[in-house]
């Protein structure tokens, strides 16, 4: 299993071989959310997948590891994810505040995992209803390909507990604004002998946050030279640094919208800066020596250091004074591959915006 050596060659193989394999899965699930009866699913399902696609773009790069497996990985991949997005839209737009819908709602997630699960009725504690099927074909979409895992059996105990993670977090972050930040607290609270020393509440939040572990456990699972021992191995490696290093550069490019949307952003509870900054290139340093103890771990710091790359070059940046002057640091922090990731990104993000325009004027 050889996977690409240097920046140049892993671009090559991203905008080749796996970009175009999402778009593809993505057209689908978007011409499927097209067909929703109900309106205000439809609107947040069309919307996750309009507003998300790096999400989908990004986690996909990890089925690279997965060889010839790679475009089923990605079809996981890109229907995890966009059950992700959607519900994330779903609780972040929603009325109701209620932490017993976004738990039921959040029960596809787990299912999703288990191919053995049994599907429900995930809206029915809501208003909003019929779906056409939507969020069910997602979630079979993942456990087919689970199914066909050579080693699945072995991941399947930390694709639960990184899922429990996420599932709590979403369910705690989007209750009544008064009882959030409590409710992360007492979380982290509960989890915080698993946890690193000196991890805040807050970071703790954010490395529930990512989905990258479940990712990159269900690519090796795809290999069938992967041991079975090494599922621990990745699933350490991955959690908590590389995680929160990827939600926390999530929140950090957010910060000026969440301000003005009030919503929760973890980059807010740093008592500075400088202690937010610091604390990123420390997540940075300490994933890409996380990931030095599992295979193709030159690939994995490859990825980590892309991620700066690929945030930071988001046009969100470069309208947020505050967060741009700190953009120097953190490209130093990543290093020359950050700042070609940073560099090919920006030609990209131009590119699609440019692309998306010139459809949305040919068919108005």
């Amino acid at each position: 299993m050889r996977l690409p050596a240097t920046e140049f060659g892993l671009a090559k193989l991203v905008f080749k071989d796996i970009f175009p394999i999402v778009h593809r899965e993505l057209d689908y699930w978007e011409e499927r959310a097209n067909s929703i009866p109900n309106e205000e699913l439809r609107i947040q399902a069309k919307a996750s997948i309009a507003h998300k696609t790096f999400h989908c773009e990004g986690g996909s790069i990890l089925a690279l590891i997965a060889g010839e497996k790679k475009n089923q990985v990605i079809r996981f991949i890109v229907a995890y994810q966009t059950i992700s997005d959607y519900l994330d839209n779903l609780c972040d737009r929603s009325t109701s505040l209620d932490p017993d819908d976004f738990s039921l709602l959040h029960e596809s997630m787990k299912h999703a995992l288990d191919p053995q699960a049994k599907l429900k009725n995930y809206y029915e504690l809501r208003e909003d209803q019929n779906d056409g099927g939507y969020l069910a074909d997602l979630v079979r979409t993942c456990q087919e390909v689970l199914q066909a895992l050579p080693h699945y059996k072995e991941i399947q105990p930390f694709l639960f507990e990184l899922c429990g993670y996420y599932c709590d977090l979403q369910i705690h972050k989007h209750v009544i604004w008064e009882e959030r930040v409590h409710r992360l607290q007492a979380w982290f609270q509960t989890n915080r002998n698993r946890l690193p020393e000196g991890m805040a509440w807050y970071e703790f939040s954010a490395c529930a946050g990512s989905t990258l572990g479940i990712f990159c456990l269900v690519s090796y699972a795809a290999r069938s030279s992967f041991r079975g021992c090494l599922a621990k191995d990745v699933r350490d490696a991955y959690f908590p640094y590389v995680q929160g290093l990827h939600i926390m550069l999530d929140y950090f490019i957010d910060q000026e919208e969440d301000r003005i949307g009030n919503d929760l952003n973890f980059c807010f509870y740093y008592e500075s800066e400088k202690k937010m900054i610091d604390r990123l290139c420390f997540f940075l340093e300490q994933a890409n020596l996380d990931v030095e103890k599992i295979p193709d771990s030159q690939f994995h710091q490859m990825v980590n250091k892309g991620l700066v790359g690929i945030y930071l070059a988001d046009e969100k940046v470069a309208k947020q004074k505050d967060v741009k002057t700190h953009v120097r640091k953190l490209l130093n922090q990543g290093g020359f591959r950050s700042y070609f990731f940073y560099s090919i990104c920006k030609i990209y993000y131009a590119m699609s915006k440019k692309s998306k325009a010139n459809r949305v004027k040919n068919n108005p």
